[in-house]
């Protein structure tokens, strides 16, 4: 699915999803990745859900997020409570969701200035 083009003064938006992969810009990445305004991380550990632990969001904190919507793949799945617990320690906040609820959100909060990252699994991968 292709999205619109209101990004706000990201350098980095989601431009589209679907079928195994998300488009940052006008780059498809087929594997986890991170994407933030400012930043992008396309070598992100985690690849399904099982993967996500507290030490894999070390790099998401690392980037500075107010937010993360973690993307889980297909299918909404929770991810463990030592993530949860990770990040309310950080003290950024943490919205799951499917990762195309998560692209779609993402350029939302972009566009309003905030310090969003979207930490996502692949589509037909999770």
């Amino acid at each position: 699915m292709r999205l619109a083009r209101e990004y706000g003064e990201g350098k980095y938006a989601i431009t589209a999803y679907g079928q195994g992969g998300v488009r940052v810009n006008e780059t498809v990445h087929r594997q986890s990745l991170v994407v933030m305004p400012d930043q992008l991380l396309t070598d992100w550990a985690p690849r399904a859900p099982q993967d996500l632990t507290g030490a894999a969001f070390t790099p998401v904190l690392e980037m500075g997020p107010e937010i993360v919507l973690l993307g889980t793949g297909d299918h909404l799945a929770w991810p463990q409570r030592e993530v949860r617990l990770r990040l309310q320690e950080a003290g950024v906040g943490l919205e799951v969701m499917d990762t195309p609820a998560a692209c779609r959100t993402y350029n939302l909060i972009m566009a309003e200035g905030r310090r969003v990252a979207a930490a996502l699994l692949m589509p037909g991968r999770g």
